[in-house]
């Protein structure tokens, strides 16, 4: 008896429930993380002098050209979720279309994987961004008690 070896992709089965349901999710998540960039924002803006200092000044750019780039993506997102999200009738029209179904699936797929990812150096921004604020804060409390 002889076996072939069969190469299988994996690929959960997702109700149009469930994929509305993530979208909804990422929506709510990169308009909340568009919030924070605001803040993020002013937050740069109210310690501008201390982050042209020259100590600081090669990190708080990296840290606020990563933003600006970061800002960019977020609105990216939100419109391709969005036009994602609108297309979710081919799920729920009633009409057996296999190739469009598995065609939204697979961007389906591939959005959650870019959405995370991008979740993923959003936080990693700030984290860095708030050391870097802190550690201002910090000199600038030693300054003071020093004088």
């Amino acid at each position: 008896m002889s076996t072939k070896n069969l190469k299988v992709k994996y690929e959960p089965w997702l109700s149009a429930e469930t994929m509305h349901n993530n979208s909804r999710k990422w929506l709510s998540e990169l308009k909340f993380t568009k919030d924070e960039e605001l803040f993020f924002a002013d937050l740069v803006k109210s310690y501008t002098l201390q982050l042209i200092d020259s100590k600081h000044f090669t990190e708080s750019k990296k840290i606020i050209d990563k933003l600006s780039d970061l800002q960019k993506e977020t609105e990216t997102l939100i419109k391709t979720i969005k036009h994602h999200e609108k297309e979710l009738k081919v799920m729920v029209d009633g009409i057996n279309e296999i190739e469009k179904e598995n065609a939204y699936k697979d961007e389906h797929t591939k959005i959650s994987t870019v959405v995370n990812n991008f979740l993923g150096k959003y936080k990693t921004l700030k984290i860095q961004l708030f050391s870097l604020i802190k550690d201002i804060l910090k000199e600038g409390k030693q300054k003071r008690l020093l004088q």
